[in-house]
């Protein structure tokens, strides 16, 4: 009782634009919470700036 052999398919190498894609993606992933977290503190600079024009803050310390 002789076992046949079973083909395998042959094995391909890396396909390039699959590995670009997926590149772009964990790229996008990984920069999205960096990106919001730069736009949080671009918001807090022209805020303090803006109360800074205003009078409303100041960044002398009081005695």
């Amino acid at each position: 009782m002789a076992a046949g052999r079973v083909p395998h398919p042959p094995l391909k190498g890396p396909n390039l634009v699959k590995e670009i894609a997926m590149g772009i993606a964990v790229a996008m992933v990984a920069a999205m919470p960096w990106k919001m977290y730069q736009w949080d503190l671009q918001k807090r600079t022209r805020t303090m700036y803006e109360l800074l024009d205003k009078g409303e803050a100041t960044v002398v310390a009081q005695e």
